[in-house]
């Protein structure tokens, strides 16, 4: 055993001393994985050699992400692709929202999900 040396009690065994507990750590920030945003862009690519849409843009918040669509870049987004994980057991993490606010489609696969955004086929 060692002997101290200095007369007074050490700080942790200060009388009064509060220990703090460990400050949580902030949420990581929901984004799109590779095979995601892959399947997100082969739809995009689609339709921009299609001429209907021109632009996108990609949010990551704390609690979502989101991928904007645009025909003009100046114009609110046509739709809004949403991965939200607090909803993955209720309704499913992802979701289609159009321009107006009202959700098009919502589920757990995201290629089903964006398949509301596909245009129908046309007659030959």
């Amino acid at each position: 055993m060692t002997e101290r040396t200095s007369a007074g009690p050490r700080p942790d065994e200060a009388a009064g001393h509060v220990i703090p507990f460990p400050a949580r750590a902030a949420p990581p920030q929901v984004a799109f994985n590779r095979d995601e945003l892959r399947t997100i862009f082969n739809l995009y690519g689609r339709q921009v050699a299609a001429g209907e849409w021109r632009d996108y843009a990609l949010d990551f918040r704390r609690d979502k992400a989101v991928f904007s669509i645009y025909r003009r870049a100046s114009e609110i987004p046509l739709y809004r692709i949403e991965k939200d994980p607090k909803l993955a057991r209720r309704q499913g993490a992802y979701a289609v929202i159009a321009a107006s606010g009202q959700v098009l489609k919502r589920g757990t696969d995201l290629a089903r999900v964006i398949a509301v955004l596909e245009p129908a086929p046309r007659p030959v």
